[in-house]
């Protein structure tokens, strides 16, 4: 039996691939024994109920007039959670990020005497400077008794900031099989838009910011419309570049080429990723911040399709270049260009990527190998707790 007390402010049903980790993982692992405290969000009454794990809800906003302004947040943290440690007889403590959750469950671990363990994404250690929270994070993470990351490129950035090796443990990300998986219904998907059936589809979905590439999409898909190249591109999710995407639609006089459809609810994504010809997003670094590893690359290879992707950051992980896709450098227009007509062109390459992307994904990514993984580590550090 497993006995954990998790902390994340991301959870189901925000949306997010640190939200979908924490649910799917953790209720591979156990029933009502392991508790998740997280946010209070609109919808949230209906993902607890069908959730095996017992789910403990908090306001964790923000106060803006607070200095500092996560003192609230801190607090409802911290008092929820030591009294959840000290009334259950838990095997450890799990953090989703250092801050905020890392901290309060480094505090409320040593107070009750148990292990914690804290993961690490990548983008979150490269893009808060060298200041208060930078050095929150690191103490963090240099004192927990186990850290995850999700991939080699997060483990590199970990060891750069003194987090000694032997605490740290990858772990990947996964995708649910049973959802992302070839052969999907997509009626009415590409009819839609009307996307004529010998035109090239190329998909991207996302939180809408400019690390991600789709600005350098637009151009590229502009380029190639300009060259007779029958294809048409779709971009969903929400985000801060909302407008400047829409703006360069418009630049590139893209109207009825480039679409733009917002958020893509659960059950439309997978069908999206089915009806597509190559999923792309050319991510880049900017300022720090980066792909730490991109769960949505994994979800098209599950569904059996070549990605394009970028590489900075953690995507190595997630996309083998030349096997199951391609990975380009983001900046440069002319690499993406390059490397969207291979994967649109070369049929053959495209299908057998495809198929190798599947096959990876069955073996290394389905969320019940990272259900094992956790549960081997959770079995390790109890047997060294006991030593």
């Amino acid at each position: 039996m497993n006995r954990l007390l998790v902390l994340t402010e991301l959870f189901l049903p925000t949306k997010g691939g640190t939200a979908v980790w924490a649910a799917e993982v953790y209720k591979r692992l156990g029933g009502k024994e392991i508790h998740i405290v997280t946010a209070d969000v609109p919808g949230a009454d209906a993902v607890d109920a069908a959730h095996p794990n017992t789910i403990h809800r908090l306001d964790l906003k923000r106060v803006p007039w607070l200095r500092p302004e996560s003192l609230t947040m801190y607090a409802r943290f911290f008092f929820k959670s030591l009294w959840l440690a000290i009334t259950h007889r838990f095997d450890a403590i799990h953090a989703f990020r250092a801050l905020p959750e890392g901290l309060v469950a480094w505090v409320v671990a040593r107070v009750t005497s148990r292990p914690v363990v804290i993961y690490a994404h990548g983008e979150e250690l490269t893009s808060w400077g060298e200041g208060g929270k930078y050095k929150a994070m690191r103490f963090a993470l240099r004192h927990a008794d186990r850290v995850i990351a999700n991939s080699e490129h997060t483990r590199d950035t970990l060891l750069e900031m003194d987090i000694d090796a032997s605490r740290i443990t990858i772990i990947y990300p996964g995708v649910d099989v049973s959802v992302f998986r070839p052969g999907l219904d997509t009626i009415g998907l590409r009819e839609s838009l009307g996307i004529h059936p010998d035109e090239k589809l190329v998909f991207s979905v996302g939180r809408l910011s400019r690390r991600k590439g789709f600005d350098q999409m637009i151009r590229v898909v502009a380029q190639l419309h300009g060259e007779g190249i029958p294809v048409r591109y779709i971009i969903g999710g929400v985000g801060e570049d909302a407008d400047y995407l829409d703006g360069l639609i418009r630049e590139h006089d893209l109207h009825n080429v480039a679409h733009r459809i917002g958020a893509v609810s659960e059950a439309d994504l997978p069908r999206w990723m089915n009806a597509c010809d190559v999923f792309a997003m050319p991510n880049r670094e900017i300022g720090g911040d980066n792909e730490g590893f991109g769960m949505v690359f994994i979800e098209a290879a599950a569904c059996s399709k070549p990605v394009l992707a970028g590489n900075a950051g953690g995507t190595g992980a997630a996309v083998l270049d030349g096997v199951t896709g391609l990975r380009v450098d983001g900046k440069s227009v002319e690499a993406v260009a390059k490397g969207l007509i291979r994967l649109l062109s070369v049929k053959e390459d495209a299908i057998k990527m495809g198929a190798s992307g599947w096959s990876r994904v069955l073996t290394h990514f389905a969320w019940e190998r990272v259900a094992e993984k956790t549960l081997a580590l959770s079995r390790e550090m109890t047997r060294s707790d006991k030593l």
